[in-house]
This record gives structure tokens, C-alpha cells and sequence, in this order.
């Protein structure tokens, strides 16, 4: 079993309230979830108002698989244009 793991951090710049980032944040959950087969949760700075840090997780039997899912997850948040990603850490291993 090979297990992907994909941690994304977005910066919003001119948002002023919780509200809006979770707006923001359902709004790139829903789209990864209707989209692609994968697992995607707020996993961080909750209570930051101009920080998200999303979790993605994909299983599957073959190692490129996962990874190409994942990037192709990744580019798909990238096009969305909703929040400026500051960094992202990718990790594929075998269980």
C-alpha cells in the first residue's frame, strides 16, 4: 500500500475575520472533494485569520499514481487563485 500525503500553506492577504477564511476553505474543500478521490481536511492555525494549512491524503497500489494525483490536486488548488500558497510538503511512502 502506498500512502500520499500533500501539506499545503495558503496566505490571504486582505482577509479581516474568521469568516472569510473559512469561507475560502470550504470553498477549496468542496472543489478538491467533487473533483478528485482524496482526502482533504484543515489540519492547522485555525485561528489565524490570514493563514490556512490544508492536509491532502491519497492511498492507491502504484507510487507514480499518487504522486501525479497529488500534483494534479496541488495545480488544481493553484488555478483556483482563492489564496496565495506560501509553501507545500509532499511525502509518498510504502505502509
Amino acid at each position: 500500500m502506498v500512502v500520499g500525503t500533500l501539506k499545503i500553506e495558503f496566505l490571504l492577504h486582505d482577509n479581516r475575520s474568521l469568516k472569510g477564511k473559512r469561507k475560502v476553505v470550504r470553498s477549496i474543500v468542496g472543489k478538491v472533494k467533487s473533483r478528485f478521490n482524496v482526502s482533504i481536511a484543515e489540519i492547522g492555525s485555525n485561528d489565524m485569520w490570514q493563514k490556512i494549512e490544508l492536509g491532502i491524503s491519497a492511498v492507491g497500489n502504484d507510487r507514480r499514481h499518487i504522486d501525479s494525483s497529488l500534483n494534479r490536486v496541488l495545480s488544481y488548488i493553484d488555478s483556483l487563485y482563492l489564496a496565495e500558497i506560501m509553501d507545500t510538503q509532499m511525502e509518498i511512502f510504502n505502509v
